[in-house]
């Protein structure tokens, strides 16, 4: 899918930072090609600073998002959701990185969250990075409490699981 939407912008490589940037934030691309979060809009100086391009980069790039159907449906659809990795120690709650042998393979989030769920720890997020879109793609799982060490040990005798992080 990502391959299709960069096809769109092979000849335009900083539009393709913008692109890139306008999915990982979960940012819309409304019909007046104005960027938002929710009804908040957000400045082009600002994305452009963000992305490392001029402003009319920016401008240029929510055209073609506004001309073209795929892309349109696809940003007046996309949504960022709060990630509680960062926040979830603050908030009592166990998380678990899982740094997976190949990201692409099928049934590493069922695999963990069937030991997870053994253990009677209960999951309250888990965010998967696509390997895609990210060099080094990790499964993110919150717990609703600390993750003792016997389930990270289990964790780690899975064939698919390369390392496994807890904090």
């Amino acid at each position: 899918m990502w391959q299709t939407l960069l096809k769109k912008f092979e000849k335009y490589p900083a539009q393709a930072k913008v692109l890139k940037l306008l999915f990982e934030r979960g940012f819309q691309v409304n019909e007046e090609g104005k960027v938002t979060s929710g009804s908040i809009e957000i400045a082009h100086t600002q994305l452009a600073k963000e992305a490392g391009v001029d402003r009319r980069v920016v401008d240029a790039t929510t055209k073609t998002i506004i001309s073209d159907e795929l892309l349109s449906r696809i940003f007046k659809n996309v949504h960022s959701i709060p990630f509680l990795r960062d926040v979830a120690p603050s908030l009592g709650l166990g998380v678990i990185i899982i740094i997976p042998e190949d990201a692409a393979d099928v049934g590493i989030l069922a695999e963990v969250a069937g030991l997870i769920s053994g253990s009677k720890v209960s999951i309250r997020q888990a965010v998967s990075d696509d390997p895609y879109l990210t060099d080094n793609p990790r499964l993110t799982i919150i717990t609703d409490k600390k993750v003792p060490g016997e389930l990270v040990d289990k964790i780690l005798e899975l064939p698919s699981v390369k390392g496994v992080s807890i904090y």
